[in-house]
């Protein structure tokens, strides 16, 4: 194997605090910094739109050792403003991998680092809470570094804007729509051998996977960019509206708000992760920024009505809360790490959303049941009953 040639990276946080590493990739690039404590799923992760705008470290110690594969990406391109890790795996050892994980990043131009000190980096996020930073593979004054960091603003920027389609597409013509793995067969429930019923999906950053599940559901898949006209959406002729994952504080985003407002009622609906958060704005709620967030795919998160533990994957920096929701909209999960909200349903509207990614991608298939129970609802018409698994 050719030897790699050593080039110093170096990460400097708002505060002027610097961690030091090799470089993989060129340029520099600001960003909110955070830590993800998944073991595997880092080509999941770098693809996620959700992470538009963030410098991503991982916490496990070796990245890139099964490589990469095509079919694992979750959007169109790799999203991530910057990766940190502790030591890049120069070896793909899986039978599925097309590439080496450096080789990706290279060609997609990303700026990342690995020899980074990411323990102590995430012991700095965890205490202090995630901060502004740069990530530069060039030389650069630190004083200077620090200041770039502090004129940049991650809650400012419309990130949704920057990620979500720019015309409506059906799924099942995206080159990426292919079956879902066998392990999600348990999603479908046997909808899939019912008429499917048309959805129309907001792409707020929309991942492959979920439209994926969507599909195996029993829908018919519309995807639809997020600045579409609830005018739009109820003249389509749809059976239901999904309300998508994506990047950015919920808070700044005041027209979606008012868009899902005006469907409220009108269609059943199914928000994850951004989608949650935009439906409680909508329903009247709140969020609230959290201290470093919930990113990884090992959130263990209760139902306190089945009383059951799901395993979830998580990737969101915001949270929706629960004393601003209306009387007629109840808490359904919570977070057992910290007790936050983690899945709403409407009494008396088929209505519900969850704060976690059950598409599980990467992570645990503890909430793909979700994905049949919306089918269910949609199809019924009526408020949330029962969880996946429950009566």
């Amino acid at each position: 194997m050719a030897a790699v040639r050593e080039k110093e990276a170096v990460l400097v946080l708002e505060d002027g605090e610097v961690f030091r590493g090799r470089a993989v990739g060129e340029r520099d690039r600001r960003g909110e910094v955070c830590f993800n404590t998944a073991m595997t799923g880092y080509q999941e992760v770098l693809t996620d739109p959700s992470y538009r705008g963030q410098l991503v470290a991982m916490t496990f110690p070796e990245i890139g050792n099964y490589g990469v594969n095509p079919s694992d990406d979750q959007s169109p391109k790799v999203q991530v403003a910057g990766f940190l890790m502790r030591e890049l795996s120069e070896r793909a050892s899986s039978w599925r991998a097309t590439g080496t994980l450096r080789e990706y990043l290279a060609a997609a131009g990303v700026v990342a680092a690995d020899r980074i000190d990411t323990r102590r980096l995430t012991l700095r996020l965890r205490q202090q809470g995630v901060c502004r930073g740069v990530l530069s593979t060039e030389p650069i004054e630190v004083a200077e570094a620090a200041a770039m960091a502090r004129e940049w603003s991650y809650g400012e920027r419309d990130f949704v804007r920057e990620v979500t389609c720019a015309e409506p597409y059906a799924w099942e013509d995206h080159p990426a729509a292919q079956d879902f793995p066998e392990d999600g067969e348990g999603a479908r429930g046997g909808a899939a051998a019912k008429a499917p019923l048309r959805l129309a999906a907001f792409d707020f950053g929309i991942k492959y996977a979920t439209l994926r599940l969507l599909r195996w559901a029993g829908f018919t898949v519309r995807v639809v960019p997020a600045g579409t006209s609830p005018e739009e959406i109820l003249a389509g002729g749809f059976d239901a509206v999904f309300l998508s994952n994506g990047p950015g504080d919920p808070a700044g985003l005041p027209a979606l708000h008012r868009t899902v407002q005006a469907l409220l009622g009108k269609k059943p609906i199914f928000g994850i992760c951004l989608g949650h958060q935009l439906l409680a704005f909508a329903l009247g709620g709140r969020t609230f920024k959290l201290k470093f967030g919930h990113r990884g795919a090992n959130h263990p998160v209760a139902d306190l009505e089945t009383k059951k533990v799901r395993i979830t994957s998580q990737n969101h920096g915001y949270a929706v809360d629960p004393e601003s929701l209306p009387p007629n909209v109840r808490v359904r999960e919570v977070s057992l790490n910290d007790g936050t909200c983690e899945a709403m349903a409407h009494e008396e509207l088929p209505i519900f959303s969850v704060q976690y990614h059950p598409e599980a991608a990467p992570g645990p298939n503890d909430g793909l049941g979700w994905f049949s129970v919306f089918r269910a609802m949609a199809e019924s018409g009526r408020p949330l009953g029962g969880g996946p698994g429950g009566s």
